[in-house]
């Protein structure tokens, strides 16, 4: 279906469902196309191709919201689903804070060319695509040290996206996006018995800034390699530097905090902290969905809200909290939006090898795996696995580890932020050093 027709569906659903006594109506029809190619000991595993076609409405209906979605999208099948879907809606209980944002919200929008659409994707072939993995698996098993490979699984994907949002109250929006990701993953085998595996990756909007595969192969194998041997250390508190690649899980545990739901409902340790410094000079962190080609850009959010780049920290000071209109008007608050988009980061002058260079002795985590995090009370502990750190260079792999505290000391306690921003990943997150973390291990 052209996206002209995707569009016209979604104000069609407009229509009817005012028709039929909906007081306010918000309405995305999305049509997709997802290809997916997995290789796995030298020959193709399985490859997937899939079109979809959705229609999300939410409804406010006599002063109560119902949110519905249905995959058919024919004409004649619009108006016998929003009379069911409305019927539905007036069974529930009222809710006085659901509505539409205010149409204020939706003026401002940026006149930019976020690059999110790469032309050249209708011309990436099925040949390529198996190329690409199988590349990969090649590159995987040309490491030094192969011999001790069990198993190699590549995978090259993309999705091809557009989305046309209309509401009642005026607001009108359509965007096209891409995605490519290719990724190897290696299992290995250790003197003990273990099975140590690893990963590496990359994600773009353009075809063509996706990672050489070659780098991404030999990447995983090396990192599954890097792990043979691994063992505890002694417990202490030491300084701790995040890996770029994995620091945006510390990142997406703050975050948590910072959605109008868990500040409504007394979930969030940041409750209440607004303007108050909650980690060092060091953080400083802007979520900016204006970033060309950014894997989280967007024009305006899920609800409509003109997207603009906004401070969430500055020097350490929390400035803004990611809130819709719903908990804006149960918090009193004006929205923000829905939630986050890119991360960007005030940058260090310093790469990974350095920031290590500085440290007599420490950790250099580069997985973590599993473990749980509060976004109540701040309280998180998670398993690790990296490296021992001992004069300024990495030593012997380590594993079975824990780390744990608060979040409102950890982030007290960064002391570096790299140069390195991980760039397949919308939280761009650099390498991070945090100084004196409890470490358990023997």
């Amino acid at each position: 279906m052209a996206g002209e027709n995707i569009l016209e569906t979604a104000k069609q659903a407009i229509k009817i469902a005012r028709d039929k006594g909906a007081a306010e109506v918000a309405a995305a029809a999305t049509r997709q196309r997802e290809v997916a190619v997995v290789w796995r000991e030298g020959k193709l595993e399985k490859i997937t191709e899939a079109t979809t076609r959705r229609l999300d409405l939410r409804l406010y209906v006599d002063g109560r919201y119902a949110a519905m979605a249905t995959s058919d999208l024919r004409p004649e099948a619009l108006g016998s689903f929003l009379e069911n879907a409305i019927a539905l809606t007036r069974t529930l209980s009222p809710d006085p804070f659901r509505s539409l944002p205010d149409p204020a919200l939706y003026q401002g929008q940026a006149a930019a060319d976020l690059q999110i659409e790469d032309p050249r994707y209708s011309a990436v072939t099925a040949v390529e695509r198996r190329q690409k993995a199988q590349a990969l698996e090649e590159a995987a098993r040309a490491v030094k040290g192969s011999e001790a490979i069990l198993s190699v699984t590549t995978g090259f994907s993309d999705t091809a996206a557009e989305v046309h949002r209309v509401h009642s109250n005026g607001f009108e929006g359509s965007r096209r996006t891409t995605n490519f990701s290719v990724y190897a993953e290696t299992t290995v085998k250790d003197a003990d018995g273990r099975r140590p595996e690893d990963y590496a990756e990359g994600s773009a909007r353009f075809y063509a800034d996706l990672p050489d595969v070659a780098v991404v192969g030999r990447g995983a194998t090396e990192r599954a390699l890097g792990c043979v041997g691994a063992k505890k250390i002694a417990s202490a508190v030491m300084p701790v530097v995040v890996d770029n690649r994995i620091a945006d899980n510390l990142l997406h545990r703050l975050e948590l905090a910072l959605y109008g739901s868990a500040l409504q409902q007394k979930r969030s340790f940041l409750d209440g902290k607004l303007g108050q410094p909650i980690g060092s000079a060091k953080l400083t962190v802007d979520d900016d969905p204006l970033l060309p080609r950014g894997l989280g850009s967007r024009l305006w959010d899920s609800e409509g809200i003109a997207a603009k780049r906004r401070p969430i920290f500055e020097g350490g000071v929390l400035q803004s909290y990611f809130i819709d209109t719903y908990y804006g008007k149960k918090l009193k608050a004006t929205p923000t939006s829905a939630n986050s988009t890119n991360y960007v980061w005030k940058l260090g002058d310093r790469d990974q090898a350095a920031l290590i260079a500085d440290l007599k002795q420490g950790v250099l985590i580069t997985r973590f795996l599993g473990g749980n995090s509060n976004s109540t009370t701040g309280d998180f502990s998670f398993g690790i696995r990296g490296f021992a750190i001992r004069r300024g260079k990495l030593a012997e792999p380590i594993a079975e580890m824990n780390i744990s505290g608060n979040h409102l000391d950890l982030w007290k306690r960064l002391s570096a932020v790299g140069n390195d921003p991980y760039p397949h990943s919308s939280s761009r997150t650099p390498t991070l050093v945090f100084d004196g973390l409890q470490l358990a291990g023997t």
